[in-house]
């Protein structure tokens, strides 16, 4: 039996647009959406939405479109976020905070912070929002005791490797870096970078280049 293709990297970062606007289309009310209606939306071209869903299954009828309830139910268990994470802070200067009060970090969407953690004498032991922030020297009993799915890590460069390096000692299995550094992780743990310096360079070379940005129509 030959394996199932892998999914590219383009196709997995489209699937979180997919669901957001489908909770958009939800909260109006809409029933049903066709992917000539999903293309004028999201400014994909409905090939490519059909593609992209097909990797997953059929989840479309032809003439009829998709169910949109059904569709973002489908997308949430593909993106996994039909399950429930608990996550840590790593590092509470000003990127760490407004990590800490992104909205997407609560219980109704499945993400939970359990922990915050710094090593700033001035910091450890502020309480925000009910959470204590812990010294980072305790962070290995911490990871002992809780079963954390997922770290943030919002440290300086020069400390991320050896952090990070804890992190997985304690089993953490995601590790969301904002660290201006490329770090080196074992196979079975899972990163995703957010290098703040990266995405605004890509916006820079875009603005003195629109010929090449993607959105631009020929």
């Amino acid at each position: 039996m030959s394996e199932k293709p892998r999914v590219s990297l383009a196709v997995v970062k489209r699937l979180p647009k997919y669901y957001r606007y489908l909770g958009l289309i939800a909260d109006k009310g809409i029933i049903r959406v066709s992917s000539q209606e999903l293309s004028k939306i999201t400014g994909l071209t409905a090939s490519q939405i059909r593609q992209d869903l097909n990797h997953f299954g059929g989840f479309g009828q032809q003439g009829y479109g998709y169910n949109v309830e059904e569709l973002k139910s489908e997308i949430e268990k593909i993106i996994g976020i039909d399950k429930s994470y608990k996550a840590i802070i790593v590092g509470m200067g000003n990127i760490g905070q407004a990590i800490y009060k992104y909205r997407g970090f609560n219980e109704d969407s499945g993400f939970k912070i359990v922990g915050l953690f710094d090593k700033d004498k001035n910091t450890i032991g502020r309480t925000m929002s009910g959470i204590k922030v812990n010294d980072i020297k305790n962070i290995n009993k911490f990871l002992q005791k809780e079963n954390v799915h997922i770290a943030v890590l919002a440290v300086p460069a020069d400390s991320a490797q050896e952090v990070c390096d804890t992190l997985v000692e304690g089993n953490v299995k995601g590790i969301w870096n904002f660290a201006p550094i490329d770090l080196k992780l074992p196979k079975d743990v899972v990163l995703e970078n957010v290098h703040l310096d990266e995405s605004l360079f890509t916006l820079t070379y875009y603005m003195n280049n629109l010929k090449d940005y993607p959105g631009t129509k020929n």
